[in-house]
């Protein structure tokens, strides 16, 4: 009956793990606004969003997607994240491992020789039935200590290590959010620079079939000699943009290999910069939505679950500690009789501990506990304001570097329409070099505004696109 009545016990004992000391954890309230500062009105509170687009249903370039898919498979910092992801899964298994208890066992085979000189004195004589070596035979299943969770210590810091856990797998999709806009972004400048490049072949062409001309007018004494280093000049000014627009291509192939997570080399291009797709005119969605779609204010609302259990951990610490030892199995001398009824062997030991005096060890962790926890709120209602500033900031810029791009291409349109007036005036002896020379360069200088501007009217979409946290699904 022994056994039985300690079963019961032990069963009693672990149904009374019901409570748990710590605060249960509630979502704060947060400050959403009714819409986004910069959103169209006329879409302003429709639900759809961007963010809810796949990446690849946003960059539509054949290229860019391989690029992204390969950066996805091979990119460092993301198997860093994938790692820590695991670690986390296996640090919750180990702490939810305590709430249970830890059982092993094994056969143990003791052999001793008594000494004939030792602490007892054997006789002399042998005596019948009497032998010096003993042979001692135990199979035992023991019980480690193990905690009657009572006060749900071990279950707050088991819901601690899956709050963190999942905070590691939001931080991975903040990588992948990061990463889908990083490849994008150095793949919008490699190509502008392409289109700087192109700029700068053409313009040096330009240029030097103009200086030829120069050159043949002085030699006829139409042209004077300043004309020839003015055209020296622009030419001079061209060619010198050529090295550097290589330098930077080079410099942004090596920063995409990085992170495609390969050796530096060139990287393939698919549609140049006048032909990008647009996207498609999704709107930026509700602000509430956001709360739930970008992995970094989950993520700091996980970390503030894990801060809010680990009060309960640090509460718990102040009750009795009750732990339960023992053993259960056989014991005999002889192997045949091991298993036999009268051989049969268990222990049982409940303990219970109570803190009398810790030197304010335990105050202080919770109040460790406690301020961890409040950082972890302001930590968590910094990054929705954040999140907020980022989507408004980034319809401003979607919406201000179109009407750039757009009045830029009717600036560069008129100063074309200058240029080509300004050497027929030239060509024609109505006029000096002057005019021509610095129209050439206005227009020099607004063709490589231009191509800037087409870029960055793309890097508006890719940074709408990350502020309202697409890209990891």
């Amino acid at each position: 009956m022994r056994p039985r009545l300690t079963l019961t016990g032990l069963v009693i004992a672990t149904t009374l793990t019901g409570c748990t000391v710590g605060p249960k954890y509630r979502r704060p309230a947060s400050s959403v606004p009714a819409v986004f500062r910069g959103a169209d009105a006329a879409t302003a509170t429709d639900p759809a969003s961007l963010g809810d687009l796949k990446w690849f249903e946003v960059f539509k370039d054949e290229q860019l997607q391989a690029l992204i898919r390969k950066a996805l498979v091979q990119n460092f910092d993301l198997q860093v994240a994938v790692a820590r992801v695991l670690e986390a899964g296996a640090n919750l298994g180990i702490t939810r491992s305590n709430q249970f208890p830890q059982i092993s066992g094994g056969p143990t085979l003791t052999s001793n020789q008594i000494s004939e000189e030792g602490s007892f004195l054997l006789p002399s004589r042998p005596v019948p039935g009497f032998t010096r070596t003993r042979n001692f035979t135990t199979v035992l299943l023991n019980l480690a200590s193990f905690e009657v969770d009572i006060w749900g210590r071990l279950r707050s810091a088991t819901e601690a290590s899956r709050a963190n856990l999942l905070a590691s797998d939001e931080n991975r999709k903040a990588v992948i959010t990061t990463l889908v806009s990083e490849v994008a972004s150095d793949y919008f400048d490699l190509i502008e620079l392409d289109m700087e490049l192109e700029i700068d072949r053409r313009t040096l062409a330009n240029r030097q079939n103009s200086l030829e001309l120069i050159k043949t007018m002085q030699q006829g004494g139409v042209a004077t000699m300043l004309d020839v280093r003015q055209g020296e000049e622009l030419v001079y000014g061209a060619a010198v943009t050529i090295p550097s627009a290589r330098l930077q291509i080079e410099q942004i192939e090596n920063q995409i290999s990085l992170l495609l997570g390969e050796s530096p080399g060139p990287i393939p291009r698919g549609r140049s910069l006048i032909d990008q797709p647009q996207p498609p005119p999704v709107p930026p969605g509700l602000p509430s939505s956001l709360l739930a779609r970008r992995p970094d204010i989950r993520s700091a609302e996980d970390t503030l679950i894990a801060f809010n259990a680990n009060i309960g951990v640090a509460k718990a610490e102040f009750f009795p500690l009750i732990s339960l030892t023992g053993f259960l199995g056989t014991e005999s001398s002889k192997l045949l009789n091991l298993f036999d009824a009268r051989t049969r062997a268990w222990n049982f030991v409940p303990q219970i501990s109570q803190p009398i005096f810790t030197g304010g060890r335990l105050k202080s962790n919770l109040r460790l506990a406690q301020a961890q926890r409040q950082e972890a709120l302001v930590q968590y209602q910094r990054s929705i304001q954040a999140a907020f500033s980022d989507v408004s900031s980034a319809l401003a810029q979607r919406r201000e570097t179109a009407e750039i791009r757009r009045q830029r291409e009717l600036l560069v349109a008129a100063v074309r329409d200058r240029v080509s007036l300004a050497y027929m005036r030239y060509y024609g002896g109505v006029d000096t070099f002057l005019n021509a020379l610095n129209a050439d360069q206005s227009l020099f200088a607004d063709e490589l505004l231009l191509a800037q501007d087409r870029r960055n009217e793309l890097l508006a979409v890719v940074q709408l696109y990350k502020a309202l946290g697409g890209g990891w699904q």
